[in-house]
This record gives structure tokens, C-alpha cells and sequence, in this order.
């Protein structure tokens, strides 16, 4: 689960996966206070234009949070393992319906079996490539709600069916970690609803449904498939560390808006699963001095990634 060994030296790795409670604290205040600016952006601006880009940056952030949660999942956001889950289970995944231990499972998985057959996440990679109409008609159901509602009525029908059954709770723990969901949706739906509130009692009644629930359901569905598609799709479905992963690099505006958190570093990620993700830069780096950057599967961009995945031209 550690390939990053092979290549890395224990004197390499160790300052890597340092982890650092004070970047944790900044990394999760940070989330939440550019939801809050975005909010605030559209309080002192109201127009058209301010409530999509709310929406935009809000449904990015909510990606954040995934991918905050995710590192508490690898017990990287803090340093001590009680407070990392506490803020990573009530502070990252909670409020975007999600949990902690059924991700954590799931995902560690994923990270023992990478693109082989018992990886849980092959089902969402084996699609890529894919046709330019194919990859349409799934961002036009993200970018529509259709994905989100539809998502999110399945976990309400599930939570009711899986209601006191505590094996097919963890057996359906896993498919529903896929895509961040928790399994026992009513654990996580008071604070999900209880961040709408929040947000409708420092603006208008109507804002925690535009500016929490809006955003779950259009802007994070989609960015979470980029996510998905740029990670692994159009990959090797081999037990290659450097080809069965893709590392895309990204910008400022593809880390304001697709790409948070340094989340787009996947192939150092997998190398050495527990380094934070605020040193993944780092572990890149220091791979393409090693001249491995000939081996590595890599995107200049998320445009690329996409057209390697069949978003071209129709």
C-alpha cells in the first residue's frame, strides 16, 4: 500500500509525512471561511453573476470538505488521532452528508487494490474512455441537479431500508463511500440542514437552500466526477504505481474551482498514502529529480485529463 518505498528513501519520506496541527486548523478554516466570503459576495453584490459564482465556489469548497475528510481518512490532518477524526467526521464529512469510518474502510480498499479487480472504485474508472456524448449527457446531469437529486433520494430510500440492520449497513457502507455519502443518513442530515440554516439566518430564508443545498447537488456532483475521471480515468488497469494514476496539474483558478486542496497530486498521493496533502508538491518535485517524470502518467491539465477520458471534439 506504500509503493512510494521502492523510490523514496525513510529519510525522504519522514519530513513528508509530517503532519502539522496548525496547517490542519488553517486547511479547514480556510474551507469554511471561503464559503463564507462567497456567501458574503453575494450579500454585498446581489446579482446574477454573484449568486452563480457563489454557487460555483460554495459547490468547491463542499469538494474541500471531501477531500479534508479524506485526509482525516489517512490521519493527516492533525497529529492527534482523536481530534483529526472528531474534526474530520463533524467538521469535513457531516456537513456534506458523508462519514468518516465507512470512507476510511472503502477507501483504503481502493488504495490496497488500485485498478485491479477487487478495487472498489474500478466500477467508476472502467468507463474511461468514453465517447464526447457519453461525458456530455453525464456533466449535463450533474450540472442540472439530476445526478445530485438523484443521489440523494437513493441514500433517503436506503437509510429507510438499512434502518436498524447493522450488516447491510456495512455492507452497503462501501458503495456509498464511493461518492461521499454516508450510509445512515440521518446521522449526517441535521448538520447538513443545520449549515442551510446557518446560512439562511444571516441572509434570507431562501439562501441556505441556494447556497447550501443548490450547490450539493449541481456544482459538487460535477466536480467531483472531474475528480474522479482525472484521478483514474483512462488509466492503466494495472498494478503499475506511476501509470494506473494520474497526477493533473492545475492552476489557480482549476484549485479555486475543480481542484482544492492539492487534491490533483493523486499519483504522489497513492505513492505514500499518509503524507499530508500540503507536501504533495513536495514528493512531486522531489520524484522529477529523481528522474522519474518519464514514468509518471500526467496531465498539464484538467483539459487534457478530460480529452484523455473523451472529452474531444464531437
Amino acid at each position: 500500500m506504500t509503493p512510494g518505498k521502492a523510490y523514496l528513501s525513510t529519510e525522504e519520506i519522514r519530513p513528508l509525512a509530517e503532519r502539522s496541527d496548525l496547517m490542519g486548523v488553517w486547511l479547514v478554516a480556510h474551507c469554511w471561511g471561503t464559503i463564507a466570503l462567497a456567501v458574503a459576495l453575494f450579500g454585498l453584490w446581489p446579482n446574477p453573476l454573484t449568486f452563480v459564482l457563489a454557487v460555483i465556489v460554495i459547490g468547491s469548497r463542499q469538494l474541500g470538505l471531501a477531500i479534508l475528510m479524506h485526509e482525516a481518512a489517512h490521519n493527516a490532518l492533525f497529529r492527534n488521532r482523536r481530534f483529526n477524526d472528531i474534526v474530520g467526521e463533524w467538521l469535513c464529512g457531516r456537513p456534506i452528508l458523508a462519514e468518516l469510518a465507512a470512507y476510511r474502510h472503502y477507501h483504503l480498499t481502493h488504495h490496497r487494490f488500485t485498478q485491479t479487480d477487487k478495487d472498489p472504485d474500478l466500477v467508476l474508472s472502467s468507463k474511461f474512455p468514453t465517447s464526447h456524448a457519453s461525458m456530455r449527457r453525464k456533466f449535463a446531469r450533474d450540472l442540472t441537479g439530476r445526478t445530485g437529486i438523484k443521489q440523494l433520494t437513493g441514500q433517503i430510500l436506503m437509510s429507510f431500508r438499512l434502518a436498524g440492520d447493522d450488516e447491510a449497513i456495512k455492507a452497503a457502507a462501501s458503495d456509498f463511500a464511493q461518492s461521499f455519502k454516508a450510509p445512515q443518513l440521518w446521522k449526517s442530515l441535521p448538520i447538513f440542514l443545520g449549515v442551510a440554516l446557518l446560512i439562511s439566518l444571516v441572509g434570507d430564508w431562501w439562501w441556505g437552500l441556494a447556497f447550501w443545498l443548490l450547490p450539493y447537488l449541481t456544482w459538487f456532483q460535477f466536480v467531483l466526477r472531474i475528480r474522479n475521471i482525472a484521478e483514474h480515468g483512462a488509466t492503466e488497469q494495472s498494478e503499475d504505481p506511476f501509470r494506473n494514476v494520474r497526477t493533473t496539474l492545475a492552476g489557480p483558478i482549476a484549485r479555486l474551482l475543480v481542484a482544492p486542496y492539492w487534491v490533483n497530486y493523486h499519483l504522489e498521493h497513492h505513492m505514500i498514502m499518509h503524507v499530508p496533502c500540503y507536501n504533495l508538491p513536495r514528493m512531486h518535485a522531489l520524484l522529477l529529480e529523481k528522474g522519474l517524470g518519464a514514468r509518471m502518467k500526467t496531465a498539464p491539465s484538467y483539459g487534457v485529463a478530460l480529452r484523455e477520458a473523451g472529452w474531444r471534439s464531437a
